[in-house]
């Protein structure tokens, strides 16, 4: 069976609800407790740590409150009636759950144990506003803030930040951050180009320089003939046309530079 969050709201079409508390008593004589048997699913629908409501019941009826969260267990010392719990519910809905401006659940608080203030912020008509203090609940809350408050994002990232460090202490990098690639310098990409320019340049070298040889050996054949006794006019003809059945048969190129 469930209830409205607010029941101060008359609208049949409010469509905040929660489930009714359910309360089972065990045991008896001074080991007598309450245990709140489904305060884990409320809690869900106020946004609010289970914890909170349960230790409100404590300092309203003045028992002590335990919390066995991995078991899901709320407990509040005596004997307590369900209907009375859901009475008392109502009043920490409307001191730590409901907007003051639209009275909507629709809330977040902000706790900031260092300046020791509570806040409180609306999702529903962008509220924000603080909280009084002076409830025997609220040090409890300050000394134990939900995980969506700052001063829960703030320890977080701390403790993020904090095996960051260690993890460049230790030499390791966590998986999720791969190192990237080491990008080289700029003098030894400019070696790499300068070396294959070289090279470049040495082969078109050494190719001009068998070229000259060759044709070097030829004039020396040249020289070693009879033509020396031609003038130096039909020896310039013989050269010309040495030069131009080698240009032909392309040992010499017209590119080359003598």
């Amino acid at each position: 069976m469930s209830v409205i969050v607010n029941h101060s709201m008359s609208d049949q079409f409010y469509c905040y609800k929660m489930p009714r508390l359910i309360a089972k008593v065990e045991s008896k004589g001074n080991g007598i407790k309450t245990v709140i048997v489904n305060m884990v699913d409320v809690a869900k629908v106020l946004n609010r740590p289970p914890m909170y409501s349960t230790k409100y019941f404590g300092c309203e009826v003045g028992a002590q409150t335990q919390f066995d969260v991995k078991n899901d267990r709320y407990i509040v010392s005596g004997s307590h009636e369900a209907n009375k719990l859901q009475d008392m519910l109502d009043g920490f809905i409307k001191k730590f759950v409901l907007c003051p401006e639209c009275e909507n659940p629709e809330t977040d608080l902000h706790v900031n144990p260092k300046k020791q203030t509570i806040g409180n912020s609306c999702k529903a008509c962008g509220y924000r506003g603080m909280l009084d203090t002076h409830h025997k609940l609220c040090t409890f809350i300050l000394k134990n803030p939900p995980e969506n408050s700052d001063s829960g994002t703030g320890k977080k990232e701390k403790e993020k930040k904090n095996r960051k460090g260690k993890d460049k202490e230790n030499g390791s990098v966590s998986s999720s951050e791969t190192p990237p690639p080491p990008t080289p310098s700029m003098k030894s990409v400019l070696r790499m180009l300068w070396k294959k320019r070289k090279m470049m340049i040495g082969g078109r070298i050494q190719a001009q320089r068998r070229r000259m040889d060759e044709i070097s050996d030829h004039v020396k054949v040249l020289t070693l003939s009879d033509d020396l006794e031609r003038t130096a006019e039909e020896r310039v003809n013989i050269l010309f046309d040495f030069v131009k059945k080698k240009k032909e048969e392309g040992v010499i190129d017209s590119s080359d530079k003598l």
